[in-house]
């Protein structure tokens, strides 16, 4: 529900959207509002936009600098309660303002992007008026960058739902306007999906509607302003998990007869040049540990859920000394689909629990990432993460003949 709205230009209606979420970004609204106009202005001045900060009443100034940016495109403030937070929160608010404004394209964008650049409106924009629906960004990783999606996210995602999308969950999206009824009426809307369950959520309803969805290069990597990545991955991991399960059981007759994915279209293959991925550092021993401690907090638990077969196995991997230490694929994915059932028949009060004790596991499985693939080439590390999928994917029938009724 819209709390705040504030359309000092009276725009009502508008071919582009481009929506900004935020909540504390006076820091960085100003520059990305800067950018997103110059973007627009560029490539498509003859098209009727608007600038939406969709916000999560914020304390720091951020309206403010939203409106004190020096760009000619309309702008929109919106903000939910004071006591509403998440980008979640900050989107579905979006959705329904969107209703009103009926934009023939949406492009969502975060506000802290460092490297933002004019050039990203077209790579973002460009194929919904050229046929797509739906648009996620391939930015240029570090191998060790964002081993939530290659090692959770894509691989189940590309199982389940039959699409190579690399980056399903990276935060920033484009898609048709006609699309904006179909994400409000949804199903599987979660309080883990008004936080930070929200991207892979989105990503999930366009890949079972149907629609054209692409993938466009972006040719750079995303940076952000300076944070610890692991500082909030609890809370993250325990979201997209969430979201994922819960909508596994509201598509569950959609993923069921998908036997094999296959490629997404992709746009600006033959675009500017390549930028090198910041470097990724990760205390591989340091998360081995919290995988053995893992062990001895959740065993029990486990030893419920998992399979014998995946359990013997789990056995083996901690008796592993770290020098040797490895996570077989099969195993992962039979832990994921052992996981995802459980999830299906357990209480509200019991998912959580479940969810918080595939942490230590999903560490494990990044350490023998990390082993694997510490000599090899963004590219080499690269292809054994498509194997990894591929393994999902020949494993699936595993997850369908244990799939509660």
């Amino acid at each position: 529900m819209i709390a705040v709205e504030e359309n000092p230009q009276h725009v009502q209606q508008a071919d582009i959207v481009v929506a900004i979420p935020t909540f504390n970004e006076a820091a960085f609204i100003g520059r990305a509002v800067e950018i997103v106009g110059r973007g627009l202005r560029e490539h498509y001045p003859d098209r009727s936009s608007v600038i939406i900060n969709c916000d999560n009443h914020s304390v720091d100034g951020t309206r403010e600098a939203f409106f004190q940016a020096p760009v000619e495109v309309p702008r929109l403030y919106l903000s939910t309660e004071p006591n509403r937070r998440g980008k979640g929160a900050n989107l579905r608010m979006l959705l329904e303002k969107l209703t009103t404004l009926t934009p023939h394209a949406v492009l969502i964008l975060e506000a802290d992007i460092t490297n933002m650049a004019p050039v990203w409106m077209r790579l973002f924009l460009e194929p919904v008026f050229r046929g797509a629906a739906y648009v996620t960004p391939l930015y240029v990783r570090h191998k060790y960058e964002s081993t939530l999606t290659s090692g959770v996210v894509y691989p189940m995602l590309r199982c389940l739902y039959g699409r190579r999308v690399r980056q399903p969950d990276a935060g920033d999206c484009a898609f048709r306007g006609d699309l904006v009824p179909v994400f409000l009426n949804a199903p599987a809307w979660s309080q883990a999906v008004e936080g930070t369950g929200i991207d892979v959520w989105m990503g999930t309803v366009a890949l079972t509607s149907r629609v054209p969805v692409w993938q466009t290069l972006i040719g750079s990597p995303k940076r952000h302003r300076a944070k610890d990545p692991f500082a909030h991955l609890a809370s993250r991991f325990r979201n997209v998990l969430a979201a994922m399960f819960d909508q596994m059981a509201a598509y569950a007759d959609f993923w069921k007869r998908v036997k094999w994915s296959k490629p997404t279209a992709l746009f600006n293959l033959d675009g500017q040049e390549m930028d090198n991925p910041p470097l990724v550092e990760i205390n591989a021993a340091r998360l081995h540990q919290r995988f053995l401690e893992g062990f001895q907090e959740n065993e029990g638990l486990w030893r419920q859920v998992f399979e014998p077969a995946a359990m013997n196995k789990l056995d083996e991997i901690r008796r592993m000394p770290y020098e040797q230490f490895t996570f077989p694929s099969q195993t992962w994915a039979a832990v994921l689909f052992d996981a995802a059932c459980a999830y299906r028949r357990f209480s509200d009060e019991e998912r959580l629990r479940l969810l918080d004790s595939l942490m230590p596991l999903y560490l494990g499985k990044v350490v023998a990432f990390v082993k694997r693939t510490e000599r090899m080439s963004v590219q080499q590390a690269e292809e054994y993460v498509e194997e990894t999928c591929a393994i999902f994917e020949e494993y699936k029938p595993y997850l369908v003949d244990r799939w509660p009724s």
